[in-house]
């Protein structure tokens, strides 16, 4: 249950508050009357996995209890632990939660199965959102993946991040003469020039490759599916694919740390925030952070748009949103908690005050302090976010929230781990991957 779950905690009002000069009020809300508060005696059970936004998001939930009088239990365990108890959780019906992060990978799965409520109800009702608080300001290239094929809404996005590129410490790229690479070609060439110098590994990216290896194989002129999402035959042993995998399974043997397939998400940003990794394929929530305070590299950062390959550019496009369990006996509390926490008012603040930019706010990507603020280390990594959200808008991200993606996705990260550890050639490892997930899908219940 979410109140014996390490990481949940009662917050308290502390002083979140003063940042705005006072108690943040739901948008298009008068403070009630009486000193009776609209969610008084109601507790809320909140759950996503830890990435930047959830976590920035703790910091302002005193304020949201104070103005409304609801209890929060708030949770924010690592993604795979996340994604396997809240897909148990959806699947039994479960009352246990009233909020929860609707993962990208499992958008089919769990809209598809009716596990997630409609928001078009609260949307659209003017008594419980304002007409300020405007869903047509969310990004239309990620809000329509949580929509079903009828057009209902089923969740809310908080994220919309790129894959993109970036390196720690350039100034050891320019020594070699190399700069930040455009393709692949030129992407070996540098590692190839860079790797250990100073002691430091050349290249690092997330084990989780069912995300991180995608664009390389997209750019190779390979695919998961071969039509998706109305032919979900796997692709996996074509020889643009095998070709993929053994580039990639080559970049992390050759150029990357130690143990370069145990690093998750948040060691791999770390490891390069320290300068112990120098270029990175990556998320721009986590690569933008090379150039935060903390950061040792700050100064010798750069970044890139995703290389391409013989096919072109596919930088991937992830995107990830609040949506309320069917279970949820809490259902109007939960919306006012999602629409309090992606309002115009506290997604600007996040970006203001925490430097969250992977924002899905139209009004905050447009304003004047967006391109500012991510103007890092001379590099315009607004333009890069924008160009890389316009190209995946193209189609290419089809194959991701298909229904039986995710168990294709695990068939993938054990065919890198057994190419780059050499278990298998590539040819063995995706030849296997893809038996094993044409058995998955069949086994689900898809006609191939």
């Amino acid at each position: 249950m979410p109140s014996n779950t390490r990481g949940l905690r009662r917050r308290r009002v502390l002083g979140g508050g003063a940042a705005a000069g006072g108690v943040m009020m739901l948008p298009g809300r008068a403070p009630a009357q009486g000193g009776k508060r609209p969610l008084d005696g109601v507790t809320l059970n909140v759950s996503c996995w830890s990435a930047a936004y959830p976590k920035y998001l703790a910091a302002y939930i005193p304020e949201f209890e104070q103005a409304t009088g609801a209890k929060v239990n708030y949770e924010t365990p690592s993604f795979p632990i996340y994604n396997q108890r809240m897909d148990l959780e959806l699947s039994t019906g479960s009352s246990a939660y009233d909020v929860v992060n609707i993962t990208f990978i499992f958008i089919g799965r769990w809209i598809g199965a009716g596990w997630v409520t409609p928001l078009d109800e609260f949307i659209n009702d003017p008594k419980r959102t304002p007409a300020d608080w405007d869903a047509g300001d969310l990004l239309a290239g990620v809000a329509n993946a949580f929509k079903d094929k009828a057009g209902r809404v089923y969740g809310i996005p908080w994220i919309a991040d790129v894959y993109m590129a970036g390196a720690s410490r350039y100034d050891l790229i320019k020594q070699t003469g190399h700069e930040m690479p455009g393709d692949f070609t030129q992407l070996e060439a540098m590692l190839k020039a860079v790797n250990d110098k100073n002691g430091i590994p050349g290249f690092l990216c997330e084990n989780h490759y069912g995300w991180t290896w995608i664009a390389y194989l997209q750019g190779f002129g390979g695919n998961v599916f071969r039509h998706p999402p109305d032919d979900l035959m796997p692709v996996l042993d074509s020889a643009e694919s095998i070709e993929a995998a053994d580039y990639f399974g080559r970049l992390l043997r050759n150029y990357g740390p130690d143990g370069a397939l145990s690093y998750v998400y948040d060691q791999v940003l770390a490891t390069l925030k320290q300068g112990r990794a120098n270029y990175s394929t990556n998320n721009e929530m986590f690569l933008v952070q090379l150039a935060g305070r903390d950061s040792k590299v700050a100064s010798t950062c750069a970044f890139s748009t995703m290389p391409g390959g013989p096919a072109g550019r596919f930088p991937q496009l992830a995107t990830h949103g609040w949506g309320i369990p069917v279970g949820s006996k809490n259902k109007d509390a939960a919306w006012q908690f999602i629409q309090w926490s992606m309002s115009k008012q506290m997604v600007g603040r996040m970006f203001s005050e925490r430097g969250y930019s992977s924002v899905t706010r139209r009004s905050v990507i447009d304003s004047p302090a967006f391109k500012q603020k991510l103007m890092l280390n001379g590099y315009d990594v607004a333009k890069i976010y924008l160009d890389s959200i316009e190209r995946a808008g193209s189609g290419y991200m089809a194959y991701r929230t298909v229904p039986v993606y995710p168990q294709v996705d695990r068939e993938i990260d054990a065919a890198i781990q057994a190419i780059v550890s050499q278990e298998k050639s590539a040819k063995q490892a995706m030849q296997t991957a893809q038996a094993n997930s044409i058995e998955q899908i069949k086994r689900s219940g898809v006609k191939l």
